[in-house]
């Protein structure tokens, strides 16, 4: 079978982008439908001491009026309090200790010293004790059941029959060891603390607590128990419009919903179910491709960058739907705010605005208090934005973090009173789930550098990582071609300052003026500007190599740039920054000085592309006019004026201004920030 060439590949994409584009929306949706909690979705949203602004709500169906979480404890408490607990009497432990005590006195008669004749009383008197004892009972009380007082009543089984009882008539331990000291103290003429000694030992429990079957019976009790308490029947007003949802209505709206909730889920259509939230789905990602088809068309035509923007949403519904499947207690663990973060650096503020929007509306279906839920992600979202529209430093991701969880706070607080009308009932910890939240959202940071990776973006985190001078290709640059990288600078600066004026990315400006003469490096002394003697090195070369010299840099720079892993977006720059302009200098020299001779002019003409954004063409004439204003003697106001004009309207002549988008008004405005900022340069004082 033959194998595709990469041009091939290429072509292919091209053909079918669209249908592409249509397959990728169609997984995503399908993917996120997958997803969803498959249930029917209750219509109304209440909140406790609020106004019920609704139509009359009539019943449809009858239903059970649910018991509150208050109702169900006091309720379960109150049966427990019915299960006695059980204790198995051990007959087998009185038998083992009358036989111990016997083998007890029999070893330890000899040695005691005490008459024969009392031997038989000392036996019987110790055998008494422990009868009595054992046949009552001794037990272990326990503290689990001693909340009413230090005693409480038992259940004893004794052979599988079941005999009521109370602790205060058993024996503990310690009881049953002053019940065999009085006993004994009723025979003067034995000695107490020999007998005593024999018995105590002796006296273990016998009742001992049947944990198992107590729990056993304890459940069964539980069970039983009913969690409702009346009825609604069908047509029953569960509550009038106007009314204010007190703690009975609560109750009713939340058996209703409940009752709605199950009743969909045993006889709702799962089809319809899911042929909403397919549709609810597909308007939502239709509006992000007519967003992107009406105001960002080059992210549109870009299936790869289409597939991450979809992918970020995917994943982030994906992660909402986990989370009520696994019932998280609240659903504001999750970091909401991660996915404007992430489309703001990765592209831009209005995007990233607008896919938040999108996501927090389908998330607002799933979760409760849609409206609370939106409000507190929308406001953060925004703020997410709003705090990062210039990145221009790594410590901004922290400073955002802190403005976001500034406005949960707010926002948590507004709604609290509203909701409470008091700070004193406040659970100020239901504000760690957001607090939570925040600390996850520091996640986009990894996963910005991720998707730059896989689907070869350039963020302006790296952006600012290569403006950093101790770059290594600029730290190269600076002390191999020292002028080169102090013109590179300058330029860099006039076309920051330019770009930022008239609207575009002057992170990425500065990116690309900071590398655009990098090519230089292969053979600076050729460059003027890092000649440092009278020595010029195309004195001894002919035109035609001089000027493949200078054009070279250009190829040379797009090599080494690729080598060093450079963005394209980057690499832009240096393709672009002469356009397809002749090396004026050479060509005109070896006209004058071989007018008999033919030359192909493409010789002296630089490859191109001209250039093809705001921020290349601004680059261009900042290149341009930084070089052209070394040559000026005696610069001053006016020759930097007409430096400037004279510059801007060459390569408006030369048509190399023509794909950039940069308007006439643009060109001014550029022009008179140059013409000031070279004047500042090189300290022209102006007249006043």
């Amino acid at each position: 079978m033959a194998k595709l060439t990469a041009s091939r590949q290429k072509a292919l994409l091209r053909k079918y982008a669209l249908n592409v584009k249509f397959l990728m929306m169609l997984a995503s949706i399908i993917l996120i439908v997958y997803t969803l909690p498959k249930q029917a979705k209750f219509g109304y949203e209440f909140e406790k001491g609020r106004i019920w602004n609704q139509r009359d709500l009539v019943s449809p169906y009858s239903f059970a009026i649910l018991k509150t979480p208050a109702e169900i404890e006091a309720d379960t408490k109150a049966a427990l309090a019915t299960v006695t607990p059980i204790y198995q009497k051990d007959n087998e432990m009185g038998l083992r200790q009358l036989e111990g005590f016997r083998n007890d006195l029999e070893i330890k008669w000899h040695n005691a010293g005490l008459p024969e004749r009392l031997k038989n009383t000392y036996l019987q008197t110790g055998i008494n004790i422990l009868t009595n004892a054992y046949e009552k009972g001794i037990i272990k009380l326990n503290a689990k059941y001693q909340q009413a007082g230090k005693n409480y009543p038992v259940t004893i089984l004794n052979n599988n029959i079941a005999t009521d009882k109370n602790t205060a008539d058993l024996f503990t331990r310690e009881t049953a060891t002053t019940y065999a000291d009085a006993e004994i103290t009723k025979i003067p003429a034995l000695d107490k603390a020999f007998i005593l000694n024999l018995v105590q030992d002796r006296l273990q429990n016998n009742l001992n607590y049947d944990a198992k079957l107590t729990a056993r019976l304890e459940k069964e009790v539980t069970d039983n128990l009913s969690i409702t308490r009346g009825m609604v029947q069908k047509g029953e007003n569960i509550i009038a419009k106007g009314s204010v949802i007190n703690d009975e209505a609560y109750q009713k709206l939340s058996s209703y919903k409940k009752a709605f909730e199950d009743n969909a889920r045993n006889n709702g259509n799962r089809g319809l179910v899911l042929l909403g939230q397919f549709l609810l789905a597909g308007i939502t990602i239709s509006l992000l491709m007519i967003f992107l088809y009406l105001f960002r068309k080059d992210i549109y035509d870009d299936n790869r960058l289409v597939s991450l923007i979809l992918l970020v949403i995917t994943a982030m519904l994906a992660t909402l739907s986990l989370a009520i499947k696994l019932q998280l207690p609240n659903f504001y663990y999750i970091p909401y705010c991660i996915v404007p973060i992430i489309i703001r650096i990765l592209f831009d503020t209005r995007l990233a605005l607008n896919i938040h929007l999108l996501v927090v509306l389908i998330a607002g279906f799933f979760v409760p208090n849609s409206f609370e839920f939106a409000f507190y992600e929308i406001t953060a979202g925004m703020v997410s934005i709003y705090s990062i529209k210039n990145l221009i430093r790594r410590e901004q991701f922290l400073i955002s973090a802190l403005l976001i969880t500034f406005t949960y706070f707010v926002s948590f607080i507004g709604i609290s009173l509203i909701r409470e009308g008091s700070f004193t009932t406040i659970d100020w910890t239901e504000f760690i789930p957001f607090a939570v939240s925040v600390l996850l959202t520091l996640l986009a940071y990894p996963l910005i550098y991720l998707f730059e990776r896989v689907f070869a973006i350039t963020s302006e985190l790296t952006l600012i990582e290569l403006t950093n001078t101790n770059a290594p290709l600029l730290r190269e640059m600076a002390f191999s071609a020292p002028g080169t990288f102090q013109h590179s600078l300058q330029v860099a600066n006039l076309a920051e300052n330019a770009i930022y004026a008239i609207g575009g990315n002057a992170l990425l400006v500065r990116a690309g003026a900071l590398y655009h003469d990098i090519g230089k490096m292969e053979n600076p002394l050729f460059f003027i500007e890092n000649q440092i003697s009278a020595f010029n090195p195309h004195d001894k070369l002919p035109y035609e190599e001089s000027a493949q010299i200078i054009i070279r840099h250009v190829s040379k720079g797009i090599e080494m740039a690729r080598k060093a892993n450079l963005p394209e977006i980057v690499i832009d720059f240096i393709r672009t920054h002469h356009g397809n302009t002749r090396v004026d200098y050479f060509y005109q020299s070896f006209l004058k000085n071989f007018p008999e001779k033919f030359i192909n002019e493409n010789i002296f003409r630089y490859p191109g592309p001209i250039p093809f954004t705001k921020e290349t063409g601004v680059l261009m004439l900042a290149d341009s006019i930084e070089a052209a204003s070394r040559s000026l003697k005696e610069p001053d106001e006016e020759s930097i004026s007409i430096l400037v004009d004279r510059i801007v309207k060459y390569k408006l002549d030369q048509n190399q201004l023509n794909d950039s988008n940069i308007t006439l008004k643009d060109l001014e405005t550029i022009k008179q920030i140059f013409k000031r900022m070279l004047m500042s340069i090189y300290h022209v004082r102006i007249d006043y």
